[in-house]
């Protein structure tokens, strides 16, 4: 056998314990040494790095973790987006409105007593109250989105002093005038101020329970603050508390 087997003088073995010149090439340089660029490629070496040891600092500057900024609108969601999701609300609020009270109706003047009868009557009465009550709230909601966002758009906030946010407000009274546009001014002009009324009604109930929750924490912190108070007068009074 020959004697450079193993751990012998005259050569290296597979099975040897100690690494090659290689290994030791590898090992001298460390995890601090320059590592090539990728940033041509799609290769994340800031992601893939720590996974095989290699600190941070090493990491041209490069590819470097850089943060992620988000764009952030101010003004909330789009027109387009508004609106689509106020009417699909609208309807399907609508819909389920009109459906329960022609499932009223259709029970109430059904013509016999028989189950088809009924069940053809009440399926009549479901779809005309139905169909009819949330295409009205449907297409009211999107003239009322788009009177809202080209308000937003103008800035009429601005303009009306005193009366914030003057948007909704805007919106119900050019909404209410411009789906009676057809029955004549006057009805028209009614239909805006109804609109314009109940915007406002909505307004200050919103405003009075914002005013009521910021009461309600305002309070519990109150309550909390003076019984940890008692309870330090108690301690200091008493110190077996």
């Amino acid at each position: 056998m020959s004697s450079n087997l193993g751990a012998g003088k005259g050569g290296t073995s597979p099975y040897d314990d100690t690494p090659s010149s290689s290994g030791d090439t590898l090992s001298s340089t460390g995890a601090g040494s320059p590592l090539p660029d990728f940033s041509a490629s799609k290769i994340q070496l800031s992601t893939v790095a720590p996974a095989f040891g290699v600190p941070s600092s090493s990491l041209p500057r490069s590819a470097a973790a850089q943060p992620d900024y988000l764009d952030y609108d101010q003004k909330g969601r789009g027109v387009v987006s508004t609106m689509f999701t106020n009417s699909g609300i609208s309807y399907m609020i609508g819909v389920t409105l009109g459906g329960l009270y022609g499932l009223q109706e259709g029970l109430r003047n059904t013509p016999s007593s028989r189950w088809k009868v009924k069940l053809n009557s009440v399926l009549n009465h479901c779809g005309r109250h139905g169909s009819g009550i949330g295409n009205m709230m449907g297409a009211t909601a999107i003239l009322y989105s788009l009177y809202e966002g080209a308000a937003d758009n103008f800035e009429l906030d601005q303009y009306t002093g005193p009366v914030q946010p003057p948007a909704p407000l805007f919106a119900g009274l050019m909404t209410g005038a411009t789906y009676y546009m057809r029955a004549g001014p006057r009805v028209a002009a009614l239909a805006g101020t109804i609109g314009w009324a109940l915007l406002e009604e909505l307004s200050l109930f919103t405003l009075f329970w914002g005013f009521l929750m910021e009461a309600k924490v305002g309070c519990g912190s109150e309550e909390s603050l003076l019984k940890n108070n008692y309870q330090l007068t108690l301690e200091k009074s008493d110190p077996f508390v």
